[in-house]
């Protein structure tokens, strides 16, 4: 069994406690995604799609996999109202977490970079963080502030999951 280790490969920067609004989010945003991918970094396929803290059906790749589906939300389907879901369906809205059995590890972690990437792409198109971006299901506005903000929240998260799940994989704890 090979493990992870490059597929997952990052370089997490320390954040600063000062900074301009704009980098401080992008900072944080990154921060946490790099995270992410440390949580996964040097564990084989077989543990990133073990359930290791039931009843829960949360996984290390299952969260990748989320993640690569609320960045194509947040840099794609929030522009132009298209649902274009990478890993589940109508009829599997679970499916980023459940379909694990045929996933193919390089090509989720891919296909979450790319999302990563695009997001990137994205927020550096619009200048001002009180932009209104998009509409909420209900038709509230929403900004490219509080996307950031939601973004940070949601790995935030998710991050606490992955702490927990890893820890329980082979008692690895820390940042």
């Amino acid at each position: 069994m090979t493990t992870s280790e490059n597929l997952f490969a990052t370089d997490r920067q320390k954040m600063g406690t000062t900074a301009p609004e704009r980098p401080m989010l992008d900072g944080w945003l990154d921060y946490h995604r790099d995270t992410l991918l440390l949580k996964c970094a040097g564990l084989t396929e077989e543990q990133l799609k073990t359930r290791s803290c039931e009843p829960s059906t949360l996984t290390l790749l299952g969260l990748v996999r989320h993640m690569a589906e609320v960045e194509s939300w947040f840099n794609n389907d929030l522009v132009d109202g298209e649902i274009a879901p990478i890993f589940y369906s109508e009829d599997d809205p679970d499916g980023d977490f459940d379909r694990l059995g045929d996933a193919v590890l390089a090509d989720d972690v891919a296909a979450f970079r790319r999302t990563v990437e695009r997001s990137r792409a994205f927020c550096a198109r619009t200048e001002d963080l009180d932009t209104i971006l998009g509409h909420s299901g209900s038709g509230a506005d929403i900004s490219l502030r509080w996307i950031y903000l939601h973004m940070i929240e949601e790995y935030a998260r998710h991050n606490g999951h992955a702490d927990l799940l890893r820890e329980r994989i082979d008692g690895a704890t820390g940042d």
